[in-house]
């Protein structure tokens, strides 16, 4: 398996261009689009791509067709699809070695200035939309203007695209050219891009574009307020507002088939269906290296299931074309043995995530919020479990014992880091949890808090195959005298709970730990352990709760806020560093295991899908692998 490797130092005044294919080469395309072209339906392919289409080097040439199936859990599980077809300005993507470098989207050409304040990039001539409709500038600032400075959308900025607080700023240079300009140098932007969009109005996170042309019409600087009404009724929404953002009803392409877009697939048969469908979009951008226009498999279909054993048994009947997703190491002897039975091999990756508790700093539970608030309360529950034991039994021994830290080939991987309080050591926790003044204990052995209540800890995991990890937990626990109380509940309001600041504790994959700097905002708490605390952080105390003045959740704070401004790459790194030694330190998020293997499962008649690569949030996961360039035997 092919450890991490990261092509990621930015230079400025750098200028960098697409890949074109050679004008000599004709144009091809799906046998479907050709009917519908010669039935009037559609303009030639020439005519659908841009002048110079952007290339996705193939593994190796593929034919067109075929329906790829999947599984998924339901209508939370967005992402799963999201990752499949995500289209960014610039994107992370393998080179032959495995190497995550950033290479073009939907763009000509981009440039930096010389003391990385200015990032100037130039749309492909004769980008279109899926509904044939051109790309423009005007898109762009739809998008800037209305979007993400209008703020009964978006009521504030993300801390990612505001280094220092001041809000990142767009110049519209022509029909095709922008440049996004910063009041100090931001050497990290462009990896930032890469991984995420600017600003959060629509699932599928087209960096700077929103087509204007249709959404307008849901916008209220251009709507009236009774069409906007309108609007939130025909989605049956409760505010015009309700039709924006990551779950909107209209902007999101995973609920609206009429959105366009300009991913790869695009929407057919939204959920909450039990078979949610995607099909390819006519006007996609790219093309292979000999210009065939991607991506070569024609529709995907997304089959619902409700339990984990539903999922591995359609594994095994051969119903899963290409998935990593839901798929448990844990199960990993099973899919072995059901691999000539299924008709499908593994290709084995590398996962970025650690599976850790993550408790809520913010609970409005003020007992356990000052337990939390206890770094020798947080030691104790993280030398209280036995690791190897959970890998073994819950993990098929194929994970490593770890902490919430950057993993193994990371620029940031420091091995104190990952030995950071595993050590399992539960005599030392009970001498620990004593010394905080939990000495009473219940008739059952359970220590008693400070209000006499049971030291019970909730914690809540997105999916029943996690009850054996929890059940382990638990063991481990008790005999530090913490009952800890399993909740398994659906991926939707997992999510919503952290929103909401109404959990306690959650099991959770904490990502983002290969290239730290292009998502930073998951150690400082944001959508994890201090929600609130990064709320404050990030609407300059408008929202959310303020720290205590002696958080060292401040020096997080503090380290991002300089890393973000330096000038140099160097002195940028420094300060990262200084932010992952502190989150790390303080152990707010108690990692459990990680590095585990990722299970593909890739149906011997499926091609392209390159094993050994790193999957992690900030490459978007399966989208690392282009799957633009996936295709399908055809009979």
């Amino acid at each position: 398996m092919n450890s991490l490797r990261i092509l990621a130092g930015i230079t400025a005044g750098l200028v960098a261009s697409t890949a074109f294919v050679s004008s000599a080469l004709a144009f091809q395309e799906s046998p479907i689009l050709t009917e519908m072209v010669e039935a009037g339906e559609l303009p030639p392919v020439d005519e659908r791509l841009p002048v110079n289409p952007t290339v996705i080097e193939a593994v190796e040439v593929g034919e067109y067709g075929g329906t790829w199936q999947r599984a998924f859990n339901g209508p939370g599980d967005r992402w799963g699809a999201t990752k499949l077809m995500e289209e960014r300005v610039l994107k992370w993507a393998p080179d032959e070695n495995g190497t995550a470098e950033l290479v073009p989207g939907y763009i000509e050409s981009y440039s930096v200035s010389e003391d990385a304040k200015e990032y100037t990039f130039t749309l492909l001539e004769g980008l279109k939309w899926s509904d044939g409709h051109p790309v423009t500038t005007e898109d762009v600032q739809f998008w800037y203007e209305d979007v993400f400075l209008n703020q009964e959308i978006l009521p504030s900025i993300d801390p990612t695209f505001a280094p220092g607080g001041a809000p990142m700023e767009i110049e519209i240079v022509d029909d095709r050219t922008f440049t996004v300009k910063f009041a100090a140098p931001y050497v990290y932007f462009l990896q930032i891009l890469a991984k995420d969009s600017t600003g959060d109005p629509s699932l599928d996170r087209p960096s700077f574009l929103f087509p204007k042309h249709y959404l307008s019409q849901f916008n209220n600087h251009y709507a009236t307020e009774e069409e906007l009404a309108a609007a939130a009724e025909e989605f049956n929404v409760e505010s015009w507002t309700d039709l924006w953002g990551s779950r909107g009803a209209a902007t999101a392409w995973w609920f609206n088939p009429d959105l366009p877009v300009i991913t790869a697939w695009k929407i057919e048969t939204p959920p909450p269906a039990d078979v949610v469908t995607m099909v390819r979009n006519p006007y996609y951008y790219a093309v292979d290296q000999e210009g065939n226009q991607l991506p070569y498999i024609d529709r995907i279909e997304h089959r619902l299931f409700q339990d984990p054993e539903t999922l591995n048994l359609m594994v095994a009947q051969g119903q899963i074309d290409m998935q990593a997703r839901h798929i448990q190491s844990a199960n990993y002897t099973f899919f072995r043995e059901n691999e000539e039975r299924g008709d499908y091999h593994i290709d084995a990756g590398l996962s970025a995530n650690v599976w850790s508790l993550v408790p809520n700093h913010n609970t409005e539970d003020e007992v356990l919020g000052a337990l939390f608030a206890d770094a020798t309360f947080r030691e104790a529950l993280s030398i209280a479990i036995d690791r190897e034991l959970v890998n073994e039994l819950a993990f098929s021994g194929l994970a490593e014992p770890r902490s919430a830290s950057p993993i193994t080939g990371s620029p940031y991987f420091r091995e104190e880091y990952e030995q950071h309080w595993t050590d399992y050591d539960p005599d030392r926790a009970n001498e620990l949890l004593d010394s905080i003044g939990l000495t009473e204990r219940d008739g059952a052995g359970f220590r008693l808090r400070s209000d006499g209540q049971r030291l019970t800890l909730v914690v809540e995991a997105n999916d029943p195959v996690h009850s054996d990890s929890l059940e382990l937990l638990a063991d481990n626990l008790s005999d530090v005298g913490i009952e800890l109380l399993p909740r398994i509940i659906d991926r939707t309001q997992w999510d919503a709970n952290r929103e909401n600041n109404s959990f306690q504790v959650q099991w959770m994959p904490f990502d983002r730990l290969s290239y730290v700097p292009a998502d930073p905002r998951r150690m400082m708490g944001s959508d994890s352990y201090a929600n609130q605390y990064f709320l404050w952080y990030e609407t300059s105390g408008q929202s959310g709760i303020e720290p205590p003045a002696d958080h060292p959740i401040r020096e997080i704070f503090a380290a991002w806020d300089e890393a973000s401004q330096a000038g140099t790459i160097e002195a940028a790194d420094a300060a990262v560093n200084e932010l992952i030694g502190d989150f790390v330190e303080a152990g707010f998020v108690i990692g459990v295991v990680g590095e585990e293997p990722v299970i593909n499962i890739v149906a011997n008649d499926f091609h392209n899908h390159r094993e050994g690569l790193v999957e992690d949030d900030i490459f978007r996961g399966v989208g690392f692998s282009q799957p633009q360039q996936f295709w399908m035997e055809q009979n």
